[in-house]
């Protein structure tokens, strides 16, 4: 809950919340360290057999930032996603989290919309972005 918190501090989620999230049978949270110490964790939902997922959270300390963490825990999401095959892959970012947005164009999302005032309680728009993923036939070919 410490990155949580520091790095989300407005709209962070409660410690309630994310022991419900970790513990859904249809989420997947993956958590990236460096010897012994938690740099960053990001989570999907995505029920096995559905045709889209969404991109719970992704969460990196800021001393750990620039460094691939992000990359890194985001492509095993859309793996994980893709193996429990889903067809594309949904997130909401941040209207002013610039740094984010640029990760997710990179790889693959696009902006298809924007939730005005979604982040409370500050107000901030969260912009919708979507991923098409391949599908297994596409891989294997």
């Amino acid at each position: 809950m410490a990155i949580e918190e520091s790095e989300f501090t407005s709209d962070a989620w409660s410690s309630r919340m994310m022991a419900e999230e970790i513990r859904s049978v249809h989420t997947r949270y993956l958590v990236a360290e460096e010897d012994g110490v938690v740099l960053g964790y990001a989570g999907l939902l995505c029920p096995r057999g559905a045709h889209e997922a969404d991109v719970q959270t992704i969460a990196v300390l800021a001393s750990a930032r620039r460094r691939g963490t992000g990359r890194r825990l985001l492509r095993e999401l859309l793996e994980e996603a893709a193996r429990r095959g889903a067809r594309e892959v949904f997130l909401e970012v941040r209207a002013d989290n610039p740094g984010a947005q640029t990760l997710y164009r990179s790889e693959g999302f696009e902006e298809i919309g924007v939730r005005p005032a979604y982040y409370q309680p500050d107000g901030v728009d969260a912009i919708v972005m979507r991923a098409p993923l391949p599908r297994a036939s596409e891989e294997t070919a």
